[in-house]
This record gives C-alpha cells, sequence and structure tokens, in this order.
C-alpha cells in the first residue's frame, strides 16, 4: 500500500511545525511483478507543486541516482522509476534533490527558482533565492543537469553571467540583493512562538500566489456572496448552537466573511485565533465553513500551506464529514468546473492526515442531500471515484503482502 499520509517540513532537519516551508509525504506503490515490477509515486506532481519545481526533475533524479530507468506521463500525473523502491529510501532521496536543486546555499531557504546562465557559450543552472536574493550555483557534475537543461522549467529566466567575477545576472538588476525586512527563517519561526504563534505575514504572506482577484470591487462580490450562501452552509451542521448561529451575522458567518475579507493578510494562524475568539474552533460546522471560505480554484496547491489548521481542527469522522461537505459544496457550487479535480482535492486531504480511509470510501457510496442537492452529490461522487479506485487497489496490495508473509 502507499505510505502513510501526512506533510513533512520540506527541510527535514528542521524539528519546527511552524516552518512554513511544508510539503506531502512521498508516497509509492509497488506495481507489477518479475522483471515488469515498477515503483509509482502518486503524488508526485503535489511533492514538486511544494518545491516550485517541475515532477519530471526529482523523478528524472530518483532514475539517475538509482540507476534505474524512469516514465513519465504528465497528463495522467504517472511517474515511474523501475524496480522497487522503498519509500524511505525514495524519502532519503528527495531529501538529496533538495539540498542539490532546491535549497539555497547560502540561506537554506527552499524558496528559488532555477536560472541557466551563459557565458562564453557555456551554460550552467543557479538557484535564484527569492529570500536573501543570492545566486548560488548546483553541482554541474551531476546527471540531472544534462536533462534540466534540455528541459528547462517552463517559466525558466536566462541570465548572463557577468564578465570578471563569474557571478550571474538574476534578470532584474538586483545582483545580490538583501532582503532588508524579511529576516532569516530561524529568525521568522522564533517570532512565530514569542508572539503566540502569529505568522510574519509581510515576508511569508507577500510571496504566496493566490491567484484570486483581491480589489475592492471583486471582495466586495465574494463577501456579498458568501454572506447569502453562509447561512445555508452551517444549518446543515444541525446539531451546533441554534438559530442565532446559523445566521450571515452568527459566528459561522461572521468567520466566513472575515476570512474572505482579509484573506491577503490571515494566514492559518490567525485563522484558528478568529475562530477561538468567536468560541467556534472545536466545532464541526467551523471546518465545513473552512472549506468554502479559505480555498478557491487553487484548493490543491493551498491545501498543504493551510494543513496544520485542518489537521488541528479536524478532530472527529464527524469533522471529517462537515470537510467532505464543504468539498462538496466548493466544487459543486462555488467552482463547478473543480469537479474534474475532485480525485487530487481528496488526495491532497488525504496526505495530510485529515481524511481516513473508512470515512472517505462510505462517503463515496453514500448520495447524500445533506450539504448540497442529490444531483450535485452524485456528481462529486461520480468524479471521486479515481481515488477511491486507488485506496481500493492499495488495501488489495496489503493484502497481497500479508498473505505472502
Amino acid at each position: 500500500m502507499a505510505s502513510s499520509a501526512g506533510v513533512v517540513n520540506i527541510r527535514r532537519d528542521v524539528d519546527d511545525k511552524f516552518y512554513r516551508y511544508r510539503m506531502p509525504v512521498l508516497l509509492t506503490k509497488i506495481e507489477g511483478k518479475g522483471n515488469g515490477i515498477k515503483t509509482v509515486i502518486p503524488n508526485m506532481a503535489d511533492v514538486a507543486r511544494a518545491l516550485s519545481r517541475p515532477p519530471t526533475y526529482p523523478t528524472k533524479f530518483f532514475g539517475c541516482e538509482l540507476g534505474a530507468q524512469t516514465s513519465v506521463d504528465e497528463k495522467n500525473d504517472r511517474y515511474i522509476v523501475n524496480g522497487a523502491h522503498d519509500a524511505a529510501r525514495l524519502r532519503e532521496l528527495l531529501d538529496g534533490f533538495i539540498e542539490k536543486f532546491v535549497l539555497c546555499r547560502a540561506c537554506k531557504n527552499p524558496e528559488t527558482d532555477l536560472v541557466v546562465t551563459t557565458k562564453n557559450r557555456h551554460e550552467d543552472i543557479v538557484r535564484d533565492c527569492k529570500a536573501c536574493g543570492e545566486l548560488t550555483g548546483v553541482d554541474m557534475r551531476h546527471k540531472l543537469t544534462t536533462f534540466i537543461l534540455k528541459n528547462p522549467p517552463k517559466n525558466a529566466k536566462k541570465g548572463k553571467k557577468k564578465g570578471g567575477n563569474g557571478e550571474a545576472n538574476n534578470g532584474n538588476g538586483d545582483e545580490g540583493a538583501e532582503d532588508d525586512g524579511g529576516g532569516s527563517d530561524d529568525e521568522l519561526t522564533q517570532r512565530i512562538k514569542a508572539e503566540a504563534a502569529e505568522l510574519n505575514t509581510d515576508a511569508a504572506l507577500a510571496k504566496e500566489d493566490w491567484s484570486v482577484d483581491t480589489s475592492e470591487e471583486a471582495v466586495r462580490a465574494r463577501v456579498k456572496a458568501l454572506e447569502g450562501s453562509m447561512a445555508a452552509a452551517v444549518l446543515a451542521g444541525d446539531d451546533e448552537g441554534g438559530d442565532d448561529d446559523d445566521g450571515a451575522d452568527g459566528p459561522y458567518g461572521v468567520l466566513g466573511v472575515w476570512i474572505e475579507e482579509n484573506r491577503a493578510d490571515a494566514g492559518a494562524v490567525q485563522v484558528y485565533k478568529k475562530a477561538q475568539e468567536l468560541g467556534i474552533e472545536k466545532k464541526h460546522k467551523t471546518v465545513l465553513v473552512l472549506i468554502q471560505a479559505l480555498f478557491d480554484t487553487n484548493v490543491v496547491a493551498q491545501i498543504p500551506t493551510y494543513a496544520p489548521l485542518l489537521v488541528k481542527m479536524v478532530t472527529s469522522e464527524k469533522h471529517q464529514k462537515a470537510l467532505l461537505g464543504g468539498v462538496e459544496r466548493l466544487v459543486g457550487i462555488a467552482h463547478p468546473e473543480l469537479v474534474p479535480a475532485v480525485p487530487k482535492i481528496l488526495m491532497a486531504l488525504y496526505q495530510v492526515g485529515v481524511l481516513d480511509e473508512e470515512v472517505v470510501t462510505q462517503w463515496g457510496t453514500h448520495v447524500s442531500k445533506k450539504y448540497v442537492d442529490k444531483d450535485i452529490s452524485k456528481r462529486v461522487r461520480k468524479a471521486s471515484e479515481p481515488f477511491l479506485k486507488w485506496l481500493e487497489e492499495a488495501d488489495d496490495d496489503d493484502d497481497d503482502e500479508d498473505e505472502e508473509d
């Protein structure tokens, strides 16, 4: 079966639950037998997204390190390394990829872009760090560099090395510029702890790509729509609070509208503190509200960002059902174009450890009109079938292994 779900710090040597750079735990699934045996990495696209690298890079890196052939089907998110490889071993190799091709050599921050530089017709690859402004080279002797040069990132920046000192130009004229306001990541995490886990929004959230229109007009329109839908959403909770709680002016409606109005400035900690202030941080209806208010069409990429908040607030089967109800409303009503992405959304939630296999399997086989109308409920569950099938097949693999033992 695929390895247990969860999220980890991108730098696994950093033992800090408030470390803001997180990624899903790399999952593996062994398929085939004999000479046809292979290791499939079902969440490689999600891991690579967290690292801001194309998923082909770490996949090819594994192949280089293991001396194994790899195959990629980007359209269907299939990333394969030939042979049977232990998940723990691949995670160690991923650490190596991160060290060599992601982390800034100067400040060890993972917030870097790969840049191809050219000097005298010789191409090099450097890491352009958004945190400290340094440009640090990668080891061009590694076999992966040949693959990267032939398959540069789609948004890769090209730079020319400055004559004389061999430094690269990052393309914006700010060579080696320091970040005056951000400070190091260690300083940031210390500040978080010292200020009751409040995030440094200037340094952290300003770099988030929310991909949403934050103009006053757009926010006003979304708030108005949210006020209208929030009351209907929380009424489905049925056993927490009364009529006073369930209106747009009740605590759940207030929380939802507050999140929308403060989307650009509020992180996971602030959202939790707002729920605490309203006295609803332990209620399952709060989870229903969070899914609708926090996420938009980039939900799959956004889930790891809010994983610590979800893990803290999803504490029972009832909470998980509310979480799934929120997904139904998010993709079935707010963003119908997301229906085909339901398997990826469920996989992302499963990976961060807020969905149990039994709960999501039961949900997937029982249409309900509790949170949405029956037609939408059927449509969302139908779309979830690839994920449910993956869970079932993973169980079958476990059973086969038990029989062999």
